[in-house]
């Protein structure tokens, strides 16, 4: 008997986010896996009688390994049990889904991916501003400020990165920002780029900052959170 693993992308943090989906695959889940951003108010959607298990990852914070998130959701779905994998954010933007879906196909289990608001889109929201501006901000771009080690990766396109016409949104970069900020004005970017600094976006702790790129690494220095911290520069609209 083999059940059923459904990809259920949480959003950024608000329940009243989620999509109409994704609320429907927790009410009916025989077993739930969670980041630790997916957990809280989201979770008040889940079945009452659904086993609840936590695999979230946290920089700096003792994690399980993936390998053991994969074999779970293998070992639950043998059971005949319907699954969710309830992932933060979109469930296919700088997590681990693919790992997962291998595990998946490896052991001959279907599955569903659900997808829902990634935290740029829900910051800039935040910020009453859009991600493109028309004849200014052509090109969207998602990066991730740390590589599996917690560096800044290597191999970077720094040319699309210093492009003054492209807004750029680095997920998980509060640690390695100024790096990367030292590397943008080496190539170019004025250090009057505007930037939008969102921790803890569409949660209770949702702060937002605007700097210019050449401060914005000071402001990350002294900022104190555990909240994500999503870092968004390039022609940025002013909000209202």
């Amino acid at each position: 008997m083999t059940g059923f693993v459904s990809f259920v992308s949480s959003g950024p943090g608000d329940p009243e986010l989620l999509t109409v989906k994704a609320v429907k695959r927790l009410e009916t889940a025989d077993a739930i896996l969670f980041d630790d951003l997916s957990s809280g108010p989201i979770l008040d959607h889940a079945n009452p009688e659904a086993d609840l298990i936590g695999v979230g990852k946290r920089a700096g914070r003792p994690s399980p390994k993936q390998n053991h998130v994969s074999r779970l959701l293998v070992d639950y779905a043998q059971t005949g049990a319907r699954v969710v994998r309830l992932k933060s954010g979109d469930a296919g933007i700088f997590g681990r889904l693919e790992e997962e879906i291998t595990a998946l196909r490896e052991a001959g289990i279907e599955f569903e991916i659900i997808p829902g608001v990634t935290a740029a889109s829900a910051a800039a929201a935040a910020a009453n501003i859009p991600l493109t501006r028309r004849m200014t901000a052509r090109r969207l771009q998602y990066i991730t400020g740390h590589s599996v080690t917690g560096a800044l990766p290597e191999q970077l396109n720094m040319a699309a990165l210093a492009d003054p016409e492209a807004t750029t949104v680095v997920y998980m970069g509060k640690r390695t920002f100024a790096e990367l900020a030292e590397k943008l004005l080496a190539h170019g970017l004025s250090p009057e780029t505007p930037t939008l600094l969102a921790s803890g976006v569409s949660t209770p702790e949702q702060t937002l900052r605007r700097e210019t790129l050449g401060a914005l690494p000071e402001l990350l220095r002294k900022l104190e959170t555990t909240a994500p911290v999503l870092i968004l520069y390039g022609p940025l609209a002013e909000d209202s």
